[in-house]
């Protein structure tokens, strides 16, 4: 099967399609510029989903839900989100189709037309916003700390499979709070539980912070962000929380009366990531043989692939299989047996090295009976002969070995490729040669963030949380800068 797979230094943009494609996790769809998620796509979003949500309701968080057709006056209310969002909208006009009597199928009702145009949902802040207006009244009412699951729509040219389409699903928080401080406690605690998910169950390094003026959030008076690098040098933005200020409360007139009996706008967040997550892991882990999937989110942990002839040694496998199934079951482990006859066993081992299980477990009658089993680990796969005694608890620190292994290896290559840049020459070749994240210094200005992008294809992805400050001169323009950025060319 990996000879179906286009290697990555042959045609990165390829490989990254077969995986998804030959994979399972997705397909194509009829319409244009959306995806089918397939089950298996799927149940790895619903596990990843399932650890953030508990990290949105361990930090006080509920979700909610509202509605996918926003009225086109809400984007109107707030300047500079409609300027952001304008291009992207799918728009509603008509609410009923008719039989065309010259019988061409069915038309647009021209007597159907809507009083006010609906935008189908491309993010949630006007929405939300107009219907917060009516839950805050005072200080008692706040701070309100909700959660969406949702799927938006934002009208794509160029798609890519999870990376962009025109249809994906995400979460969307959207909180208020009475202070400013509050607000902005609230935007970095986010980005926190952003950057933990990411590094702890999707072994993903990231590197938290704050985007430029010209990449905020259409409406945010900050914008910070977890940057990942992937294997092809190309950087990722994987999530991003932002402070909006009071700039949609004044929109929609949200006000509470504080503590002291007066009236004062209140102050917001909003914070999303989204399936584009699954491309990031795609991207960062997986090798020319198929899919590299960390444990704590795969969708199984574990098969196992009976090895036997006949109906008796079948038997026997299908009574000690058993057994281990039960004992990695109580240790929580998600778990597969592979005993159909349709497949040889060689078919199987290809079939899960390419849907990166992490674990593979081959069991034989001659293995019952010395009491062993073979075990191949996906991320190095390294193979060895495992007694049966224990072999539950074997598995579970396996499984936590790979997810470390795993993270290790994207760190390793991620700081490997963050660079020093001095010079506009060096900058240049650095992005052409080397690629990754080159730390260079800018003038602040985003004249000159558009002239680097524009020569380069290179963006400023952010500026560093942690940033140390140094003395230097802009690599484009030589006027003076106090610290360095992250550039790179990115998805």
């Amino acid at each position: 099967m990996s000879k179906e797979i286009t290697s990555r230094q042959q045609d990165y943009s390829q490989w990254y399609s077969d995986l998804v494609l030959k994979g399972g996790l997705a397909d194509y769809s009829a319409v244009r510029g959306c995806m089918v998620i397939k089950p298996y796509g799927f149940a790895l979003w619903e596990n990843m989903r399932d650890a953030l949500d508990k990290m949105f309701k361990d930090t006080g968080h509920v979700n909610a839900y509202f509605p996918l057709f926003i009225p086109k006056s809400f984007l109107s209310k707030e300047a500079a989100h409609v300027e952001g969002f304008a291009k992207e909208c799918a728009v509603v006009t008509h609410y009923r189709l008719k039989n065309d009597p010259n019988g061409g199928g069915v038309v647009v009702d021209p007597e159907a037309k809507l009083e006010e145009e609906l935008i189908v949902r491309p993010t949630s802040e006007t929405i939300i916003w107009n219907t917060y207006k009516d839950w805050i009244k005072s200080y008692r009412d706040l701070p309100l700390l909700i959660n969406q699951w949702a799927n938006v729509v934002r009208w794509e040219m160029r798609t890519r499979l999870f990376l962009r389409t025109a249809e994906f699903l995400w979460q969307e928080g959207h909180t208020a709070h009475a202070s400013k401080d509050e607000a902005v406690e609230e935007t970095i605690k986010m980005l926190d539980v952003y950057a933990t998910f990411a590094e702890e169950f999707m072994a993903l390094p990231v590197i938290k912070g704050v985007k430029t003026v010209s990449e905020r959030f259409a409406g945010a008076e900050d914008t910070y962000c977890i940057e990942a690098l992937m294997q092809d040098g190309k950087a990722l933005q994987a999530g991003t929380s932002h402070f909006l200020g009071q700039n949609f409360a004044k929109a929609f007139d949200v006000k509470f009366l504080n503590n002291a009996n007066q009236l004062e706008y209140v102050w917001a967040t909003s914070w999303g990531v989204s399936t584009r997550l699954v491309g990031a892991l795609v991207m960062a882990h997986s090798d020319d043989q198929g899919l590299v999937l960390p444990p704590k989110i795969a969708p199984h942990q574990v098969v196992i692939v009976p090895i036997y002839k006949g109906d008796e040694q079948k038997a026997q496998i299908d009574a000690r299989v058993g057994e281990i199934m039960n004992e990695l079951k109580q240790l929580g482990i998600r778990i597969i047996y592979d005993n159909n006859d349709n497949n040889r066993p060689g078919w199987k081992f290809a079939e899960y090295e390419m849907k990166g299980v992490p674990v593979r477990l081959a069991v034989g009658a001659r293995d019952l009976e010395k009491n062993v089993v073979e075990i191949a680990r996906r991320d190095s796969k390294e193979k060895s002969t495992v007694s049966l005694d224990g072999i539950a608890s074997y598995i579970q620190n396996l499984l936590k070995e790979i997810q470390q292994n795993l993270f290790d290896k994207a760190k390793a290559y991620r700081d490997s490729h963050i660079t020093n840049a001095n010079s506009w020459d060096e900058f240049v070749k650095l992005l052409d040669e080397k690629g990754g994240f080159i730390a260079a210094h800018w003038d602040g200005t985003a004249e000159t963030e558009e002239a680097i992008k524009e020569k380069t294809k290179a963006t400023i992805r952010c500026i560093p949380l942690e940033n140390k400050q140094e003395d230097g001169v802009c690599v484009l323009t030589g006027k003076a800068s106090t610290q360095r950025v992250l550039f790179a060319r990115a998805y």
